[in-house]
């Protein structure tokens, strides 16, 4: 069984470091995933408006250039009279020149809207009455650029040699293809670059996650040393803020876990001292007994009186640690039920009086109101008696306890005070520790088994309550203890 339980372990400390390597390696890769996601989009964003502007100037400029030189030839058509004589052959040639030089077409619409010259042959002799055509005679040039179709029209007027009026109309179809061809270019390059990009963009991300995760992976590599050597080593890493508050969480964590393992250890230690001391002086006594052949009757019962007495002390520290251990537990219930606190405290003096006649300490109770308040009776009354007792078992000859009772709209207040010796100032941030003694000696004699204030914190903290202590050597001491007047599970 054993054996298993260990492969177990092992098997599961694998399992947990593998899922800690897939957590890492899914931070790495979301990281990556951004960087990449970062990088080229913005990276092809940019490419496309660059492309897409250098082809609109690539257009405008081709626009231009055609422009200009469709002027020219429209100024030769205007000075040869060509709408009136279209037999020029410089003219001719002039224009099918211009059409091959743009792959388009030319066309001469004269002022009757007829066609007298068409580089293609096809419409000369027909009228053409367009938009483009009807805005020339008004004395009004165009320009239009079909990208689905890859033409630009151009409609220019012609005018008169005296420049007067519009004697006709020039149109020029002009392609687009070795423009096109230059953008598809473009394109391609512009592709070739975009995977280049990408792949410069890929490889600086892959390696920049890894750098942004290597913090992490100390800090994992950290972690698995600790499970390794539990409460041994603190981990240290600055290389973020985010990395250096995880280690700062968890060493402050550690911290607390070796104080507790420490308290656990001395608190393991007093067990065994506290419940092996009663169980020694019985060993000696009955030593002693057993020793003496001859030993008087008195002595018999003196020895079995002292037996009786340790017996008893072993069943108060057992009963003790028990109360301790039932209160430690998360599953504890309280059966809470709605008590008059009035009536509890004068229960719990009047019980304790005979323990107080004993050294004429005087018990007084001091009510400000009634208060009903919603608490686990056996439990509450225990924490008073533990506080009320140790008033009078550490208090001199002829003192005082004094125990006030008072509340407010959200909590009741109970105050245990006394004029007795008081708690020095370096032992009061101990006295709630299990075990804890101020003076050894005389809480011996006074019969504690330096649980007693242990359980009492744990019973006010069970009821979400607060208790606070304020003393001064060879003045006195005061508890204050706050409970809610609705218990909230």
């Amino acid at each position: 069984m054993y054996i298993r339980n260990g492969a177990l372990a092992i098997f599961s400390k694998g399992k947990k470091r593998e899922n800690k390597t897939r957590r890492f390696k899914s931070l790495r890769l979301i990281w990556f995933l951004l960087l990449v996601f970062i990088g080229c989009i913005p990276v092809m964003v940019v490419n496309r408006i660059v492309l897409a502007a250098a082809a609109s100037n690539e257009i405008q400029s081709r626009i231009t250039r055609i422009q200009n030189q469709w002027l020219i030839v429209a100024n030769q058509v205007s000075k040869s009279g060509y709408v009136d004589n279209p037999q020029n052959e410089a003219i001719d040639a002039e224009l099918v020149q211009m059409a091959n030089l743009q792959d388009g077409r030319v066309i001469v619409v004269n002022r009757s809207f007829r066609t007298i010259r068409d580089t293609y042959e096809i419409d000369t002799g027909k009228y053409n009455i367009s938009e483009s055509v009807l805005q020339c005679f008004s004395g009004q040039a165009s320009v239009n650029y079909y990208r689905e179709s890859g033409y630009i029209d151009f409609a220019q007027p012609i005018y008169s040699s005296d420049s007067q009026e519009v004697v006709g109309v020039m149109l020029l179809s002009a392609s687009t293809a070795s423009s096109r061809a230059l953008e598809e270019t473009m394109e391609d390059r512009m592709r070739l670059l975009e995977i280049i990009e990408f792949v410069i963009i890929v490889i600086a991300s892959a390696a920049l996650s890894s750098w942004m995760v290597r913090p992490f992976k100390r800090i994992a590599a950290a972690l698995t040393r600790a499970t390794e050597n539990p409460l041994e080593e603190d981990i240290e890493d600055s290389g973020y803020a985010e990395t250096r508050a995880i280690s700062e969480a968890y060493n402050k964590t550690l911290k607390r876990l070796r104080q507790l393992d420490d308290s656990r250890q001395q608190f393991v230690s007093n067990v065994s001292h506290e419940l092996k001391t009663p169980i020694t002086s019985i060993r000696v006594l009955a030593d002693s007994l057993m020793s003496q052949e001859d030993a008087p009757v008195e002595l018999y019962r003196e020895f079995m009186a002292d037996i009786s007495e340790e017996i008893d002390r072993e069943s108060q520290i057992i009963e003790d640690l028990l109360t301790l251990v039932r209160l430690d537990k998360s599953s504890t219930e309280l059966n809470v039920t709605q008590i008059n606190i009035n009536e509890l405290l004068e229960g719990t003096l009047k019980r304790l009086r005979p323990i107080a006649r004993q050294k004429n300490v005087e018990l007084i109770l001091e009510s400000f109101r009634p208060v009903l308040a919603e608490v686990d009776k056996t439990k509450f009354t225990l924490a008073i008696s533990n506080l009320v007792e140790n008033a009078i078992k550490y208090n001199d000859q002829d003192g005082w306890v004094k125990v006030s009772l008072n509340a407010d709209h959200k909590f009741f207040y109970v105050k245990v005070a006394d004029n007795g010796i008081g708690i020095p100032e370096e032992a009061q941030e101990h006295v709630f520790e299990r075990f804890y003694r101020v003076d050894k000696a005389r809480s011996r004699e006074a019969g504690g088994t330096g649980l007693g204030l242990a359980i009492t914190r744990s019973i006010v903290y069970s009821h979400h309550g607060a208790i606070k202590l304020y003393s001064r050597e060879n003045e006195g001491t005061t508890f204050t203890v706050r409970i809610p007047l609705i218990y909230i599970a």
